[in-house]
């Protein structure tokens, strides 16, 4: 609070001596137009002395209110609307060469405020390179024994507002803004409990904890865990989290909201994403975080090479959606950005976090996804994709198979609405995924109440290739299947190879998949296998004691697909 204090009265002080005219007018002929009355100049000069007190102490409260309410950094280069303003009027006040001075002060804040207008129009080049990102083709191919974190927030939310009824004083409180993290080697979703206005904030003073529930398993039910805060972004006054932090860090730069992070033990702390202005006052380049324990206050500052391990989200959604934004649109500067848009990528807005999907590889390290498409009306198809760390802000852009057509995001979502027309359910949440060497678009599908009804699969490359099922594993399986149906290569885990075998067989199911059988059977050397009636349309006639040979990829599933399989006596 002395911060903002002192930063008013040192502003207040310097508009009072701007705004207020020191020098006595004269006439044309340099002469006053009276002669001085000292009986009159005795009683002017309390009432002069007022003036000034008010002014400078109404000057004051202006520029604090303003700070305090707007909760703007308090930088020097804040106030360059405002000293246009104030030596524009200090100089039409002022005469002689005190005007003259003024006037100059006027022009000078003029050319600073033109500069900083105009800054966006000539660093275009330098937002691209603080957003370059290195360039690869494909990811790695997706381990099919794991399961991706596929639970739609929406989904999420709706559980635990249906939940909430294990909140303390629930009258009092409302949910707060959702967001993914890996605590205790758990993927979940965090949502704290928020204060639903003036006046229960005013009788409650403190929020009771957060909700948390799987990303993972749709038939978890979230729980809530007890954990006083009493600095949130639904206080109010010195209490509101964001004002607190700019209280504390007066002069950082910050973009984005904050966010909740648990750690291991279940404490919960609030972060805040700080960085530069890419030049003037536009543009931004993260630099670090700034955490706050919400019971106490405290505060520290890390910069991203030294966020603590549990945090995951140090860079903010918001700040990676601007960065896709630099790379995609300033390749060869501003103007081509709005008229030639040679090279241009707009990055797609189906994200759920400011337009960007957070997703975990196979080392728990969480990145945002956004995919990005054609400037041009009308075009589906998807020119590459991005990785972003969410701790360190590095990304990676794929360009994808040069030799294919892939579909972007609203492409996915467009075959699975009209998939589910008559129902109207619609997907939520496309992420792509590398399945069995295939780009394919994981989504889940949610009814008009938000409720998840199955997750649907569609190939990237080949958008009549698509697969649904009420789990992210069972999708899979399907996709494998249908990828085979429809002439594809199965690869499996990135570390999964060809192999073959031979035996007897011991048991063996069919069961109808569309327009063929999709048959599962067991050797006597206690392996699984599967195979579609597609690819091998002998394999309708396959039965226990049968002799076989079968080629297949070794992917360590519980079954195995099979390339190509023989029938002895048949073939």
């Amino acid at each position: 609070m002395g911060n903002i204090l002192l930063f008013s009265l040192i502003v207040g002080l310097a508009s009072a001596l701007m705004l207020i005219p020191f020098s006595k007018q004269k006439t044309a002929g340099g002469k006053k137009l009276f002669k001085k009355n000292k009986n009159v100049e005795n009683m002017k000069r309390p009432t002069k002395t007022g003036f000034y007190l008010t002014s400078f102490t109404l000057l004051i409260l202006l520029v604090f209110t303003y700070y305090y309410v707007t909760n703007l950094d308090r930088n020097l280069t804040s106030l360059w609307i405002y000293a246009i303003i104030v030596t524009g009027i200090g100089s039409l006040l002022a005469s002689g060469t005190e005007r003259v001075i003024k006037s100059l002060l006027f022009i000078g804040s003029l050319f600073i405020g033109v500069y900083f207008l105009t800054a966006f129009l000539f660093n275009a080049n330098e937002k691209f390179d603080s957003a370059k990102m290195k360039v690869k083709t494909e990811i790695e191919v997706f381990d099919e024994k794991e399961t991706p974190a596929s639970v739609p927030p929406q989904f999420a939310r709706n559980k635990m507002k249906k939940a909430f009824g294990q909140v303390p004083n629930t009258s009092y409180y409302e949910l707060g803004n959702l967001q993914i993290q890996k605590v205790n080697g758990e993927y979940v979703y965090i949502a704290p409990v928020e204060f639903s206005g003036f006046f229960k904030w005013w009788k409650a003073d403190v929020t009771p904890g957060y909700f948390t529930i799987s990303a993972t398993d749709s038939s978890a039910n979230p729980k809530f865990i007890n954990a006083e805060m009493a600095y949130t972004p639904s206080s109010f006054f010195h209490k509101k989290i964001e004002r607190h932090i700019r209280f504390q860090h007066p002069q950082l730069i910050f973009y984005g909201d904050v966010q909740l992070e648990i750690d291991d033990d279940g404490r919960p702390f609030y972060i805040r994403s700080y960085g530069d202005f890419i030049s003037a006052r536009n543009g931004f380049a993260v630099k670090g975080i700034v955490m706050v324990e919400p019971v106490s206050g405290d505060t520290k500052i890390y910069r991203l090479n030294d966020v603590p391990d549990f945090i995951d989200g140090a860079v903010s959604p918001e700040a990676v959606s601007l960065q896709n934004s630099y790379y995609g649109n300033y390749v060869h500067g501003y103007w081509n950005s709005k008229f030639g848009k040679s090279d241009v990528k707009l990055p797609s807005d189906e994200g759920t976090e400011a337009n960007v999907s957070p997703i975990f590889d196979e080392n728990g390290i969480m990145y945002y996804f956004t995919d990005f498409t054609s400037p041009k009306e009308g075009v589906d198809s998807m020119l590459g994709y991005s990785l972003t760390n969410s701790k360190t802000g590095e990304a990676v852009y794929y360009t994808g198979n040069l030799e294919e057509s892939y579909m972007d995001s609203q492409g996915a979502l467009q075959i699975i609405e009209k998939k589910f027309i008559e129902k109207k359910w619609q997907g939520a949440m496309p992420v792509l995924y590398n399945f069995y060497g295939e780009a394919s678009w994981l989504a889940p599908v949610l009814d008009s109440n938000g409720f998840l009804q199955n997750y649907f699969i569609v190939s990237a490359a080949n958008p009549e290739i698509s697969v649904y099922a009420s789990t992210p594993n069972a999708a899979l399986k399907q996709y494998k299947t249908a990828l085979q149906r429809g002439g594809g290569t199965v690869d499996g885990s990135s570390n999964a190879k060809e192999r073959q075998t031979s035996g007897m067989v011991v048991r063996v199911y069919k069961e109808r998949s569309g327009e063929y059988t999709l048959i599962s059977f067991l050797l006597d050397n206690k392996k699984n296998y599967t195979l579609s009636s597609e690819n091998e349309p002998l394999a309708i006639y396959l039965q226990v004691g049968d002799q076989v040979k079968v080629t297949y990829m070794d992917t360590g599933e519980t079954f195995l697909p099979v390339k190509e399989m023989t029938i002895e006596g048949i073939e």
